[in-house]
């Protein structure tokens, strides 16, 4: 049995913080405001695993109202989003991803980026990214979007019923 969820994250950018996008730091470009590193690739990959697995969304494995999640390195979520999916009987297959906003410039990146969140979620991950031509809050440079698709299998060949 396979499943597919689709996760969307959006954060504003924030010119004080780091930036930290899927998976990897970049520096020289704004950060993204959040309570955790703000990654929204990876909080979109945890949502659409969530989703896939009818899990709930990343809101519910980790809260904004946690001490120990400010700033925290969103891989950890991605890695508890696989644990929670693993003990339902759910592995990844794949997970695809596309990344709405003006900056970073993507890529020059994109191999480096697919590899680590390939790595992180033991399945291939595949990464693109474009702009809005300058419409909406992305085109105006206020903050990114990423949409995520996730495609699971049951890990028993069968997987869940439900």
């Amino acid at each position: 049995m396979i499943r597919v969820g689709t996760g969307f994250d959006v954060h504003q950018y924030d010119e004080s913080a780091p930036l930290r996008l899927a998976g990897i730091d970049w520096p020289g470009e704004p950060g993204l405001a959040g309570h955790s590193d703000g990654d929204a690739v990876c909080h979109a990959v945890v949502d659409a695993l969530l989703s896939a697995a009818g899990l709930g969304d990343i809101g519910g494995l980790v809260g904004v109202d946690q001490d120990e999640t400010a700033g925290a390195a969103s891989t950890g979520f991605v890695r508890q989003a696989l644990a929670k999916i693993a003990a339902a009987g759910w592995g990844p297959v794949n997970v695809s991803v596309q990344i709405v906003g003006n900056r970073p410039r993507f890529a020059a990146r994109r191999e480096e980026a697919q590899r680590v969140m390939s790595e992180l979620v033991g399945a291939p991950v595949s990464l693109a990214a474009t702009t809005t031509d300058h419409l909406g809050f992305t085109g105006r440079g206020e903050g990114l979007a990423v949409i995520a698709t996730a495609l699971l299998a049951g890990t028993d060949g069968a997987g869940p019923v439900g």
